[in-house]
């Protein structure tokens, strides 16, 4: 019972599992939907800044454009009293303005000092005397010079590290007309053989970028993940609890089908075998409910069983009961018989229900059943008589065909599935007229037979229930094939002892046991004689 009530306990746990189900798909469908959504909140934030990062840094370098434009263009043009002219060292002479190269130098100055995210640079190898030299670095003399091989191309590096990153544009600054008119002819230019298309310098934009300033820009996917991840290790949390709660149910339904198939086991102790395995199949209800079929019933009974326990000690008559028992349930079984009951050292089977094979052919079998059991009962004879026990058991047999009623009988409370009718009665009968270690049928079971048995009619008898006179029959053989299976000879009598089994004899044995019988065959003539 206490697993019983483990079982039981178990199904809340169970029924909770289920409950959880629903929320965890639907947290599941949450996080799939949330990514994409997530993803879109971050593209659109980051769209965003971008957008106002730039928007920032172009007024920066307009408002330094505008800045330079004022205080170095327009105030000196302003300021000056006579013509005003482009020079590259404006800042010496009065009224002038700078030309588009210092214009250049000057203005990447003064952006590259107030934004440190992007610098602008102006740089030639062939500065004018009086101006401070640039410094190259390797990337800008290797671009110097791929750019004066190939003017077209564009140079780019990308480069930093796992905290920033920066990128470096380079494009050529070409040589026009009015540029190459004027180096050539500049006392302080270094060189004077320019041409139009010549590559004089470059000019170089870099813009750097930490990675911190972006790691917010995905604060939504950042946001989805540790949900994620959080949801993760909720779903880990439950998942353990659930396959904790699981293996404690599995060990509850083993413990309890373990308990279930033990009980089962000791209830088909009870059962016919055939009852058993419909009612644990589901085939059959315990219900009461019984109906009327056509049956062939056999009963046996051991001849003078009381004179038997007399002479035997209670636990060597158990003993041997049970053996008898066994071996004839057995045989019963193996023909498909269904035992319904044991009385005392009595048998009741019947053929035709649960299980049929039909009229006839139920009826056939339940005649090869009476005739094993009784070759059975020789040698189990035998064996007790090597034991030592002088009168072991005789067995009558009785068979009939008719219909009875078969079912469930008793209460709600307590049933027992049997027969019962007159032709049940008439079988007992038949059992009680026959010889010892004889079979005697009905008259409708051997019509049913007869091809297969050698019988003889007996006197006929008046049953209680039956109108009809009873004529039976006792078995003296099978006929044809079937009666070489018997192969044993019996036979026990005061002063007689004879067992012969035909299938284990062999043929020196054989041999002299035909000498010993013809022996006593002819001191058996003697004594009917009247000689010594």
């Amino acid at each position: 019972m206490a697993n019983v009530a483990t079982t039981v306990a178990a199904k809340p746990r169970a029924e909770a599992k289920k409950a959880n189900l629903p929320r965890t798909i639907a947290v599941v469908l949450l996080l799939l939907l949330g990514l994409p959504f997530a993803f879109w909140l971050d593209l659109r934030a980051l769209s965003g800044g971008i957008l106002q990062e730039q928007a920032s840094q172009t007024g920066k370098i307009i408002d330094d454009m505008r800045s330079f434009y004022a205080s170095d263009v327009v105030a000196r043009v302003l300021a000056a009293h006579q013509q005003v002219k482009p020079v590259h060292n404006y800042t010496e002479i009065d009224g002038a303005i700078p030309i588009p190269a210092t214009l250049s130098i000057e203005l990447g100055q003064r952006i590259s000092a107030r934004n440190a995210a992007v610098q602008y640079r102006f740089v030639s190898d062939f500065p004018f005397k009086g101006r401070a030299t640039h410094p190259l670095d390797g990337f800008e003399t290797g671009a110097l010079a791929a750019l004066r091989g190939n003017p077209k191309q564009q140079i780019v590096q990308v480069a930093g590290s796992i905290f920033d990153r920066s990128v470096r544009m380079v494009s050529p600054v070409l040589m026009g007309q009015a540029c190459v008119t004027c180096h050539n002819s500049h006392p302080d230019s270094p060189k004077k053989d320019w041409k139009v298309g010549d590559v004089r310098g470059i000019q170089e934009i870099t813009i750097q970028q930490p990675l911190a300033a972006n790691i917010f820009a995905f604060k939504y996917s950042l946001i989805y993940f540790a949900i994620a991840a959080l949801s993760g290790i909720a779903f880990i949390r439950l998942q353990r609890r659930q396959a904790t709660t699981i293996s404690e149910m599995n060990t509850d339904l083993t413990v309890a089908n373990e308990y279930l198939a033990t009980v089962s086991m000791k209830i088909a102790r009870y059962l016919p075998p055939q009852i058993y395995k419909q009612i644990f199949s589901g085939e059959r209800d315990a219900t009461i409910q019984t109906e009327r079929k056509k049956l062939t019933i056999f009963f046996s009974d051991i001849q003078d069983f009381t004179g038997t326990t007399e002479r035997l000690q209670p636990e060597e008559l158990t003993e041997l009961l049970n053996e008898y028992l066994t071996e004839m349930s057995r045989i019963a079984l193996f023909h498909g018989g269904t035992i319904d009951k044991f009385i005392g050292d009595a048998m009741l089977v019947f053929f035709g229900d649960p299980d049929t094979k039909g009229v006839e052919e139920d009826a056939r079998l339940c005649l090869l059943m009476a005739v094993d059991m009784q070759r059975r009962l020789r040698e189990l004879n035998a064996t007790w008589r090597r034991r030592g026990i002088e009168n072991p058991f005789r067995a009558r047999m009785g068979i009939n065909t008719g219909y009875c009623n078969v079912g469930n009988f008793g209460s709600a409370d307590r049933m027992d599935y049997t027969i019962i009718g007159a032709e049940a009665n008439l079988a007992a009968r038949l059992q009680s007229i026959a010889e010892p270690n004889g079979i005697v049928l009905a008259y409708e079971t051997y019509t049913i037979v007869r091809d297969l048995v050698r019988a003889k009619p007996l006197a006929p008898i008046q049953m209680k229930g039956i109108s009809r006179p009873v004529v039976p029959y006792a078995v003296e053989g099978l006929l044809g094939e079937l009666a070489q299976r018997t192969r044993v000879i019996s036979e026990h009598e005061t002063g007689v002892d004879v067992f012969v089994d035909l299938d284990v004899i062999d043929r020196e044995t054989a041999a002299r046991t035909i000498r010993t019988l013809q022996a006593a065959l002819d001191a058996l003539d003697a004594k009917q004689a009247g000689t010594t």
